[in-house]
């Protein structure tokens, strides 16, 4: 029986993904200190989005008030994927270092 490359490609990525599953240790749950995080690491690199993005006013405007009032809607879209993208680095590293019990 021969295989195609395809047959091949996805008997390797099964194989892959069981190994990966087996070795991924259990995720913290929700809870109020994880929500924090997330939070807190959002509104971070909103702040930090603010004075860091070189290009501005290159989108629709939001309707925000004080240090916030040109910020555009594709600048908070990078800034809070961004927050979101270390606030999940900051929760798997807590959990892993058992800091979210």
């Amino acid at each position: 029986m021969v295989l195609t490359n395809t047959q091949l490609y996805f008997i390797i990525l099964s194989m892959n993904t069981e190994l990966l599953l087996s070795v991924v240790p259990q995720t913290a749950t929700w809870s109020a200190k994880i929500a924090s995080i997330m939070i807190s690491s959002n509104i971070l690199c909103i702040v930090a989005g603010r004075y860091t993005i070189q290009v501005k006013g290159s989108g629709s405007s939001l309707s925000l008030n004080g240090s916030f009032n040109n910020f555009t809607l594709p600048e908070l879209l990078a800034s809070t994927s961004l927050g979101h993208i270390v606030g999940s680095g900051i929760i798997l590293g807590f959990a892993y270092m058992g800091l979210l019990n």
